[in-house]
């Protein structure tokens, strides 16, 4: 009788802890929502408005599935059309339906179910742009646009990004400019609050990218090729690319003297330069995130970066955008990547500096919290938004003393 009281009691306290945490969420949207609103004003009052009277285009510019972007400037000396006015953004309504000759077939019949809306809907790549900043290459010339992945909830991420790794500023070679991509909120979150969330951040800030449709795994490939259709409209002049995931530690500074020796060797004009993975194959395990059936792909994978990071020029970033409308989508944008190079005959280069699995594999070495190992490297993965900041402020100290060099090379 007692056990089963206790376990009563449990699940009342169960009950109660989920009825408690939805209001609790709301409350917590409310309150950040106050907080960004107040940040808001406080730049306006100083006449701090991000990107200008034309920086921001959220849900007040176009309604939901059925967006016009609006356009401002491209950059300076960018293509135009035959009728010569400036290439803009095409895909303004979104028409995405079924594939309906492919869900007849017998290979599909036996694909597992979670990978069917994905091949049914394979085809449709471009998609309207709830949020656009097409002025962000055209104040003056842009040396690296910094792109980093996200998802529309994870603010503290993106904030701690702009405080460290992603601050855009000049340098000699010219500015260093960031962007967010982001898709919408995925089923079962409260995509509204979320998205009214979204859209005071940007205002602040000015450095989203927010495409119409969901935020998933298998989406990620859609960010993937639509930022490179995004990149060959508004900033074709833009030397080079670093990209990567909002929970990752950059030098910057290493970063830019990697771009240097690389300028100054002549060995940049179709630099594609990360943590490569080489000789990998489908994971076949149903219970890996990766999983992939035979159904859907048998072969082994072309070189790749992991996903965590990587730079590119922007010569070859064009170059992989005509290359990737060639190949057909796949669930894994590293994967698709690596297809799109391969199709290019350009083979990606591995470099010590970037480490998308952690200064070392095991997880719990203490060499992934050594503060040198940071100071010398150009990408670890991954990093919690706390870390990320306690780690920038600590390799940029003046009190931090290393007595050991790493090889790097450049």
């Amino acid at each position: 009788m007692t056990s089963l009281t206790a376990a009563g009691t449990e699940r009342g306290q169960k009950r109660l802890v989920l009825g408690l945490l939805k209001p609790v969420l709301s409350l917590s949207l409310v309150f950040a929502s106050f907080l960004m609103l107040h940040r808001l004003a406080e730049k306006d009052a100083f006449g701090l408005k991000a990107g200008g009277p034309r920086a921001w285009c959220g849900s007040d510019c176009f309604t939901f599935k059925h967006s016009v972007s609006t356009e401002g400037p491209t950059e300076q000396g960018a293509p135009r059309s035959r009728n010569g006015t400036a290439p803009s953004w095409d895909a303004q309504v979104l028409n995405c339906s079924e594939d309906a000759s492919v869900s007849s077939q017998d290979w599909f019949r036996r694909l597992d179910s979670r990978f069917h809306q994905f091949v049914l809907r394979k085809h449709c790549r471009y998609f309207p742009l709830r949020i656009n900043h097409p002025e962000k290459c055209t104040r003056g010339h842009v040396h690296l646009l910094i792109v980093v992945k996200s998802v529309i909830e994870q603010h503290d991420r993106r904030e701690a990004v702009r405080q460290t790794w992603g601050r855009e500023y000049e340098t000699e070679s010219g500015s260093v400019r960031t962007v967010f991509l982001l898709g919408t909120a995925s089923t079962g979150k409260d995509s509204r609050n979320l998205q009214r969330l979204l859209e005071y951040e940007d205002r602040l800030y000015g450095d989203i990218l927010q495409w119409d449709f969901m935020d998933t795994f298998f989406n990620l490939t859609l960010k993937e090729v639509n930022f490179l259709k995004w990149f060959n409209i508004y900033c074709p002049r833009t030397r080079f690319i670093f990209k990567g995931d909002d929970d990752v530690f950059v030098n910057t500074h290493n970063l830019l003297e990697l771009i240097r020796f690389r300028t100054e060797e002549r060995r940049d004009e179709r630099l594609f330069v990360g943590d490569i993975i080489s000789k990998a194959a489908p994971i076949r395990n149903r219970q890996s995130k990766y999983y992939i059936p035979k159904e859907l792909y048998d072969g082994p994978y072309p070189p790749y970066a992991g996903g965590g990071g990587f730079l590119m020029s922007g010569a070859l970033a064009r170059n992989l955008f005509r290359a990737s409308e060639a190949v057909q989508l796949y669930p894994i944008d590293d994967v698709f990547l690596g297809m799109c190079l391969q199709r290019l005959g350009t083979a990606p280069e591995s470099h010590a500096g970037f480490r998308t699995f952690g200064v070392t594999r095991r997880r719990l070495s203490p060499m992934n919290s050594e503060p040198c190992f940071y100071k010398q490297l150009i990408v670890v993965h991954k990093l919690s938004p706390h870390e990320l900041l306690r780690m920038w402020n600590v390799t940029h100290g003046d009190s931090l003393v290393c007595a050991f060099v790493l090889g790097s090379g450049h």
